[in-house]
């Protein structure tokens, strides 16, 4: 996410860190190169103008004067301006409406509209244990309908029957009868999308708005077109009063520019951001972390919210114990992470939350994929049971034989049994007095920026 800003950004401040005194000619290359960085990733210019006067009136006051680490004290002004930026803290929704509270969902064609709808049911769902239904009022595609539908029953909503020759409000209008019915504590409506903003569409989507008055009233926006999303979401705001942004596909997009300037544009804040195709991969948008991850710092607050949300404890547990009594950690063991380890959306869905990844070249960072985990997990499935609890067995011929299983190579293979050595060795520093401490060290250097071991 964002990784062109985060390279041009890492570049940009790396002279100015280690820096004893701030003065305007000591900064003024920094800042050039901060302003590059920023419209380069396609942020709004009023936006660039505006965060790099406000780096500069703030790096020449008392704040950094005074600082016993000047080029530290630079650093954390242009985190905290760029989490100014993008709104200071996370607004969450507002559903404190009788029920069932009315969510509308607008953007255009192709922004996502219907995966995020299916995306943000399952969010309230799981997370904030609500009853919700979700109907759709695109009278103009039976395929939304269809897709609704399908990915409504994926998360456990109520889905609410449409069809074409129904009109928008009717439908709306019948859908939260129903949802009184079922006691449903939300309804989400997927509305139509255009491929540019008109008239006709505008009209339509007001009238409804004006019909159902909505909790919540959230544009969608594909964060990939950069400051376009935010002059869309300014349109779509003037016409509805928007109540907030869900910014999709930012796993995909390697600049920033929509998430740095939406809330200075509309003045909305973004309450979600899409980090992936799967249902469950939708964030609540924090500015802090994102900033975090922007600069490099990572963003360990949410790596562990998704650690707890999602890895199995009983599994963790029961592994940790067999560590501790000195039973060992075989390839089943290893297995099992690497399994938890899919499930937080993979090794690319952590590494941006992860301190210091700004630093590992892109090269390493391409190494590791997750592709690599899940072909050491294809792997180990090709072993027998006896080959997992003691992979010193496993040598040539059986080597063939795994791999062929597995469709890799024999270096594969070998890859594997090696990295898995590594994690034994780590797993056995656990033993004893002041072992997680010891783990931690041995993990140092094992990967690229001193980033930990796989599992």
């Amino acid at each position: 996410m964002f990784d062109n800003l985060t390279e041009r950004l890492n570049k940009a401040l790396k002279k100015i860190s280690g820096k004893g005194r701030i003065t305007e000619d000591n900064i003024q290359t920094t800042l050039r190169q901060v302003r590059m960085a920023l419209l380069e990733a396609d942020v709004a210019l009023p936006v660039v103008k505006d965060f790099v006067t406000k780096i500069k009136y703030r790096a020449l006051g008392k704040e950094v004067k005074s600082s016993l680490s000047p080029g530290q004290a630079f650093i954390k002004i242009v985190q905290s301006e760029m989490v100014s930026a993008m709104g200071d803290a996370n607004q969450s929704l507002n559903l404190k409406a009788k029920p069932p509270a009315v969510i509308l969902m607008a953007g255009l064609q192709g922004a996502g509209k219907t995966t995020s709808s299916a995306k943000l049911a399952k969010y309230l769902i799981e997370r904030e244990k609500k009853s919700v239904m979700l109907v759709s009022a695109d009278v103009y595609r039976p395929a939304a309908i269809e897709q609704l539908e399908r990915v409504t029953e994926e998360v456990g909503g109520i889905f609410f029957p449409s069809s074409i020759d129904q009109k928008p409000i009717d439908i709306v209008k019948a859908a939260i009868k129903q949802g009184k019915k079922e006691f449903a504590d939300v309804l989400i409506v997927d509305t139509a999308g255009r491929l540019a903003v008109d008239q006709e569409m505008m009209d339509e989507i007001k009238a409804l708005h004006k019909a159902v008055t909505p909790a919540e009233t959230l544009f969608v926006v594909d964060s990939m077109t950069g400051q376009d999303a935010a002059n869309t979401a300014k349109a779509f705001d003037d016409a509805l009063a928007l109540t907030g942004i869900i910014l999709t596909k930012a796993d995909g997009d390697a600049r920033g520019g929509a998430a740095l300037s939406i809330r200075h544009i509309t003045g909305k804040p973004i309450k979600f951001i899409g980090m992936g195709e799967k249902l469950d991969a939708l964030e609540p948008f924090h500015p802090e972390r994102i900033a975090s991850r922007i600069l490099g710092m990572g963003d360990m607050l949410s790596l562990i919210e998704e650690v707890e949300r999602t890895v199995d404890k009983e599994k963790a547990a029961k592994i940790a114990k067999k560590v501790l009594k000195g039973k060992g950690f075989d390839l089943e063991d290893f297995r099992e992470q690497l399994v938890q380890m899919k499930s937080m959306g993979g090794l690319s869905g952590m590494m941006d939350k992860l301190p210091g990844m700004g630093n590992v070249p892109q090269a390493a960072k391409d190494q590791l994929n997750d592709k690599v985990t899940i072909q050491m997990e294809a792997i180990i499935n090709s072993m027998t049971v006896k080959e997992k609890k003691l992979p010193e067995m496993i040598k040539g011929s059986r080597k063939r034989r795994i791999a062929a299983g597995s469709g890799t190579d024999i270096q594969d293979v070998n890859r594997m049994l090696k990295q898995f050595k590594q994690m034994q060795k780590m797993m056995k520093k656990m033993k004893g007095k002041g072992g997680m401490m010891k783990m931690m060290r041995g993990m140092k250097g094992m990967m690229p920026g001193g980033m930990p071991p796989m599992g």
